[in-house]
């Protein structure tokens, strides 16, 4: 099954809107990438997404990147340097938890929906949501459909 094809357009949209709403919260720019294959390891190849998806150019370095290879059944969550430089080491643990526990049961789009919306939550501390605030990364889910 190709990626994009992994969720039906509800879920696609479910997804998308919760990206949305999540950046209602936060000045932080979150998206997500799902692939068919990681044969490398899954934080080596997130980072490598998230530099393809030029990620690493938002204004404040807060970008987030939720990762999911199908096949591999690998899922990752990366935050840029500007996350990292004013969160703990495990800040990202709860989140990657509650997705997972929601992948187990085989929902999907409800998880990734799910941790999205906890990101969102988390981030508006450190980075709230600015009246000026732009858009600066898309809220699509993005595919690699070889």
């Amino acid at each position: 099954m190709r990626p994009s094809q992994f969720f039906n357009e509800e879920q696609k949209k479910q997804i998308t809107d919760a990206v949305k709403e999540a950046e209602l919260n936060t000045s932080g720019e979150i998206r997500v990438h799902i692939e068919e294959d990681c044969k490398a390891d899954v934080l080596d190849r997130a980072a490598y997404i998230f530099e393809k998806l030029a990620m690493h150019k938002t204004e404040l370095r807060n970008g987030v990147l939720f990762y999911l290879s199908v096949n591999d059944r690998k899922f990752a969550i990366l935050g840029d340097a500007g996350i990292n430089a004013v969160t703990p080491d495990n800040f990202w643990d709860e989140i990657k938890e509650t997705v997972i526990s929601h992948f187990k049961n085989g929902e999907y789009a409800e998880g990734l929906s799910t941790g999205i919306k906890m990101a969102g939550e988390a981030l508006k501390k450190n980075f709230p949501h600015q009246k000026n605030d732009i858009n600066e990364l898309s809220d699509e889910i993005s595919f690699n459909d070889k």
